[in-house]
Parts: C-alpha cells; structure tokens; sequence
C-alpha cells in the first residue's frame, strides 16, 4: 500500500497569519510537525502542502518537500486533494500543520484501520478530554460514536448534554484524517452540506452524505495552535522536552 502524508499549509489564517512559520525554538512550526510526521514508518512520502512562497521557500531551506497548490481552496482537506491530483497512492493522511506537538504514534492511528478492516475509506482521530475547559471550547470539536466507534455527530458545543444526574466523558477531535483515494475525490468535488456550514467541521461532510468514518481513540492530548496563548504553552511543552532530551 502506498501511503502519502500531507500537511497543508497556508500563510493567510483569519485568526493567525503566518502560523506555519511562527518560531518554537529556533524553528517554525511547520517543521515540528513535519519532524514528528517524517518518523512514521508507513508514510513513502511526506509533503507539506501550500500556497504560499514564502512558506514554500522556508521548507525548501529546511530540506522539507513540499508542494505549492492553489490560493482557492477553502479547507485543508481541498488542499490534500489537489495533492492526491499530482501524486498516486492508495491512502492520503491529512496531518494538520498547526499541531507542533503531534507524535508519529499518534498519527500512525489513523492508518492502522485500513490493515484491519475492509470497507473503510475514512478515518479520524479522537482523544478524550481532560480539561473541563475544552469542553465548552468551541475551538474544540466534540465528538459522539457509535458502538462501532464510528462518528454519529461532530459538533462545537458538549455533546452528548447529560439531563440530570450523568456521568459524562467527552471526547475531541484530533485532526489526522485517513482517505482513500475515492473518499477524498468525493469531498473535493462536492459542496457543503448544511450541518457543515454551521458547525465549520469539514469531517461533517462525510456523515451528512452517509460515509462512515472510523474514529480511532488515542491518549494523547494534542494543543492544536490557533492563538498566540496557544503557541506560548507549546513552547514551554517543547523547552521542557528539549531539557529532558526529547522531542
């Protein structure tokens, strides 16, 4: 099986231009996350993903491959798909870029499913939460399954809402996708549906139109970057692996 991770990149993020070359110590964050992806065993290749020269340019430097892609895609996973256009392989991984703190063994989960089990053309990670204020972080996309661990619902707000006396644990999404070839061929050609536009969660497009995604559970807990608080506490993370030899 031929497997090619991507990571999109774009520079101009409505929340934080430039993120993918925001500095954690001495190195931009597209890096960390193309360092961590580069270790799974799986991947033939690894490609970042962008739009940008500047972003283009900086990986080119850093020895990183990459491939420019078009300034009119609307999501990351539009971006993976013009990708999968250029190079042939049997699986996708979208591997977000804003997510400096993701480890290979993480990402790895995502591809697992399709070794295992037939009639599987999606798959998404998720982590339990363990900050009670990621809960109604709607930053943080919460997930439901069923028994299956396939996805029933994504949504911005808690769900499940507990009525009276439950216990609930919640679950997040971690954003590595796994795509067949078909599957992304179908979210790039079709349109969003009206749950997406709502909620801004691009997996939804999958369950509105019927596809079963397989969540895959893993433990852990990743900071996806979206404010400068965001990048802060991940550098304080990485400076304290860097002192106990880590990565």
């Amino acid at each position: 099986m031929r497997i090619i991770g991507v990571i999109p990149a774009r520079y101009k993020s409505s929340r934080f231009p430039g993120k993918p070359l925001a500095d954690i110590h001495g190195k931009p964050m597209i890096w960390w996350v193309y360092s961590h992806a580069a270790k799974v065993g799986d991947f033939n290749e690894v490609y970042v993903a962008t739009d940008d020269i500047t972003i283009e340019k900086k990986c080119i430097e850093l020895g990183l491959k990459v491939i420019m892609t078009s300034e009119s895609h609307k999501t990351g996973t539009d971006r993976v798909g013009e990708v999968a256009e250029k190079i042939t392989a049997d699986l996708y991984v979208n591997i977000q870029g804003d997510e400096p703190l993701i480890e290979s063994d993480t990402i790895k989960k995502a591809i697992e499913p399709f070794y295992s089990e037939e009639n599987i053309s999606v798959t998404n990670l998720m982590t339990k939460i363990k900050k009670q204020d990621e809960i109604l972080d709607i930053t943080v996309p919460k997930v439901v399954v069923n028994a299956n661990s396939e996805a029933v619902f994504m949504s911005r707000l808690p769900i499940p809402y507990p009525k009276g006396d439950v216990e609930v644990n919640y679950y997040k999404q971690v954003c590595v996708y796994g795509f067949t070839p078909e599957s992304l061929n179908f979210y790039c050609r079709s349109d969003r549906g009206a749950i997406e536009r709502v909620e801004d969660i691009e997996i939804l497009r999958f369950i509105e139109s019927g596809y079963k995604v397989k969540m895959v559970e893993v433990s852990q807990d990743t900071i996806g970057v979206d404010t400068e608080k965001d990048l802060e506490n991940v550098r304080r993370i990485i400076s304290e692996r860097l002192k106990n030899n880590e990565r």
